[in-house]
């Protein structure tokens, strides 16, 4: 039966886009004015978080409700015949597919009467779990690519998306698609639109006339004068030991800059279509990002300072992240909320909000933030992570848990417990392991039985392994 008072949704999900690059986050070098208009008109929340520090997982946590370890899907998806990375420990084996098994959150609202469409990125198995086998009615862009391979301008050689003119950006072109999709919506339904952008995921690419902008920008501050990459320690795994953690310390870089505002500038197109269909009123609108900015290999583009590192890391730089969610007439306008919340939550939040019934065996990880959406008082109870992977940007095999303001990291490695105050201090730059037994005992307890009440799998021992 339709129910036309059902509110339509339209989530976009960035790519790597970091917790500090937008201007109403803090950025000083970034534009996004568009974004910020969104913020204006909706709740900013500080304390969001993927449910992991690298983009699959957190994918899977979306369209699930599920923590990552528990489906296990813990580390990106590739098919390739690689080996697992083997530093001290060794990667653990994981599922590289959204299992069919899951019942999407694209199938419990189609179940519940949306027109249900994917445009952008997947990144979640081969074409046998692509989004038409996981509740959605159309798939515009979305297959096994982690990273538009080919580049961002065209020929992509995405599979499921054809190809447009020679030089055509690829942020435009999946905004025309899914604006081309809420023109010829089916306007008795409610619709579910799920943008997933591949930016600004490497190759950093961006039209020429931005770049040229922001290095204008750049010597207008002299930004162009330093430099931003400071070199690290070696990687910490056996296949890249050859090369060294690379640390951006400052946002200097005109290209990835200018990935940003052609995002903005994209969004602020889309979200102007939404006005000229009569929408707007009608619709939720959610932004936000899978995993940290790229802060220390492959040209580190961006800096997440002050928060810790970035993608691929345990620390707040790998894994907070941008969260912005419009409602009109129900999200009071140019709100905050420093409630911490998790990737797991929207899927419950989609449900209740759209009025349907809850689906508890299925999101069995997430807790519907409905209540904060609305301005209201809620204690979401402990967030975890688990990623028994040396990430390729650096980072370590890890595990860690946040409850109130206290966040405690396990790096498998050593066994090392460190422990933070994240409201005192966000950096993470003072650990209080060892001030703070009770707490530190507490909290490694959590960690403990929630991995064991998960099945969650941990990292090998690497008796081969030798420093050097």
């Amino acid at each position: 039966m339709v129910n036309n008072s059902k509110p339509n949704i339209i989530f976009i999900l960035m790519d790597d886009l970091g917790w500090r690059d937008l201007s109403c986050y803090g950025s000083t070098f970034y534009e996004t004015p568009c974004v910020d208009r969104l913020a204006r008109d909706g709740i900013r929340f500080t304390d969001a978080y993927a449910a992991c520090p690298v983009c699959s997982p957190t994918r899977a946590s979306i369209m699930s409700g599920k923590y990552p370890a528990r489906i296990g899907v813990t580390n990106y998806i590739d098919h390739g015949d690689s080996h697992p990375s083997r530093g001290r420990v060794i990667d653990t084996p994981y599922i590289k597919e959204l299992p069919l098994a899951e019942a999407s959150v694209a199938t419990a609202l189609r179940d519940g009467g949306y027109q249900t469409w994917h445009v952008g990125k997947w990144h979640l198995g081969r074409e046998q779990t692509w989004p038409l086998q996981h509740g959605f009615d159309a798939n515009i862009g979305g297959c096994d690519m982690g990273c538009p391979y080919h580049g961002y301008f065209s020929p992509y050689k995405i599979t499921t998306l054809p190809e447009g003119p020679d030089g055509e950006y690829l942020t435009d072109r999946l905004t025309d698609e899914a604006i081309h999709l809420l023109r010829e919506r089916s306007p008795d339904k409610p619709f579910f639109l799920n943008l997933w952008h591949y930016a600004p995921h490497t190759p950093i690419q961006a039209p020429q006339h931005l770049i040229e902008k922001y290095q204008a920008k750049a010597k207008r501050l002299k930004l162009d004068q330093i430099n931003p990459i400071v070199e690290g320690e070696a990687f910490p795994c056996e296949h890249k030991k050859h090369l060294q953690i690379q640390r951006r310390i400052v946002q200097s870089s005109p290209e990835y800059a200018a990935m940003i505002e052609s995002v903005d500038s994209n969004i602020g197109r889309l979200l102007d279509a939404l006005d000229q269909i009569g929408q707007r009123d009608n619709t939720i609108v959610i932004f936000t990002s899978d995993n940290g900015g790229l802060s220390t290999a492959e040209s580190s583009p961006t800096c997440n300072f002050p928060l810790a590192e970035g993608k691929g890391w345990m620390y707040e730089g790998g894994t907070r992240e941008p969260l912005i969610v419009r409602w009109p007439g129900e999200i009071k306008a140019d709100s905050t909320c420093d409630s911490p919340m998790t990737s797991p939550d929207f899927y419950p939040t989609l449900l209740e909000s759209a009025g349907l019934k809850l689906l508890p065996d299925q999101h069995r990880d997430g807790v519907s933030i409905l209540p904060l959406l609305k301005g209201e008082s809620q204690i979401r109870g402990p967030i975890f992570w688990h990623y028994p992977h040396y990430g390729n940007q650096g980072g370590t095999p890890g595990c860690s848990v946040r409850d109130g303001d206290w966040k405690l990291i396990e790096f498998f490695e050593h066994g090392r417990l460190e422990l933070y105050n994240l409201r005192d201090d966000a950096s993470e730059a003072v650990d209080l392991a060892d001030s703070e037994p009770k707490i530190r005992g507490r909290l490694h307890q959590l960690l403990i039985d929630w991995r064991s009440s998960i099945e969650a799998k941990t990292p090998e021992r690497n008796h081969d392994w030798c420093d050097r």
